[in-house]
């Protein structure tokens, strides 16, 4: 517990608003797309806000930006290096490449081809190391020992998460009225950025989270109160699996303090999210990106007024897409 009178030891409103004047240029301004059929489930307005539309896809790009560009120019020489499940290691690749950084991004197995692809465009160095994420961070962590270089953290990580904080001013911003922020859940840095901002304007702003029901190691390790370690599953919601590692510094006890709901959703309600956004909205979303909305359309959130929805990803696989999005000829009232 902090007392009173010492600084709060995890970032806070003066941090995200600092990471926002830096970001700028690299990191978009994305959409809040208003969804009267969604409204129409909720009960009151619905928003989207379209992190899909970031130029690697999601959201990660502004936790990438600001943590690259807070280093100093010469530990920013020496590289930098990620672990991933996908978006943030493309993320940092493209920041990485955009600053002249040398980057190298350490992956698990479960990886989808697609993304490492994607990586491997912006010029950075792979490196695949195991089944699980657990087994990836051990091998960046070992990289960054070796190599002298700097580890930038998928979510636990203050710079990272000021990044990821800039959404939460954004949507304040641009709408002011909304009672309630529905944000995927996974290792925490999205939703405690846009937690911080969003109640350091309005305090009484209702956040929830949302996970996937396989493997949710953030929902788990707050009932718990602790680190849950979990056992990694195939999920259509990807870019939320994994664990938390073996310590944590900011992400759990800030999701304790800031998040006032979780909510899991099942691979069907997921599946049915990517499907709806398609036809409703002609948004290309993947599945991490898609269970706020999965949780409107399944019932497991109530509504107390107007709603603004993370849209975090849309970076979903070929083969994918077609089977979910190409899945239903029903009109976008209908079930998937």
């Amino acid at each position: 517990m902090v007392r009173p009178d010492t600084p709060d030891p995890h970032p806070g409103p003066a941090d995200i608003a600092a990471a926002r004047e830096r970001i700028r240029g690299i990191a978009r301004v994305t959409p809040l797309l208003e969804s009267p059929l969604l409204a129409a489930e909720w009960g009151s307005p619905v928003f989207l806000k379209a992190e899909c539309s970031q130029e690697t896809g999601s959201f990660k790009v502004r936790g990438a930006a600001n943590a690259l560009l807070s280093l100093p120019v010469e530990r920013r020489v020496a590289g930098v290096v990620a672990v991933s499940s996908g978006n943030h290691g493309r993320a940092v690749a493209h920041v990485a490449r955009t600053l002249g950084v040398p980057a190298t991004i350490c992956l698990s197995a479960r990886v989808p081809r697609f993304k490492v692809a994607a990586i491997e465009a912006l010029g950075a160095r792979i490196v695949v190391a195991g089944p699980d994420q657990e087994d990836a961070d051990a091998m960046a962590r070992q990289i960054v020992r070796e190599e002298g270089s700097t580890f930038v953290h998928p979510f636990d990580d203050p710079a990272v998460i000021a990044g990821q904080g800039t959404i939460g001013l954004e949507v304040l911003e641009e709408r002011p009225d909304t009672t309630t922020l529905i944000v995927p859940l996974s290792g925490g840095g999205l939703i405690v950025g846009i937690a911080a901002a969003a109640k350091a304007i309005n305090p009484a702003i209702r956040v929830v989270g949302v996970s996937q029901d396989r493997g949710p190691a953030m929902y788990q390790s707050m009932r718990a109160g602790r680190i849950v370690p979990v056992v990694e599953e195939d999920t259509l919601a990807d870019a939320l699996a994994g664990g938390l590692g073996s310590e944590n510094h900011h992400t759990l006890e800030m999701c304790r303090r800031l998040v006032d709901e979780t909510v899991l959703v099942s691979e069907e309600e997921i599946a049915d999210a990517i499907s709806w956004l398609h036809r409703a909205h002609s948004l290309r979303v993947e599945g991490g990106g898609a269970v706020g909305v999965a949780a409107i359309r399944s019932g497991g959130i109530t509504s107390t007024g107007p709603a603004v929805v993370v849209v975090s990803g849309g970076n979903i696989g070929e083969g994918e897409w077609a089977a979910i999005a190409g899945s239903s000829s029903e009109g976008v009232g209908g079930p998937a």
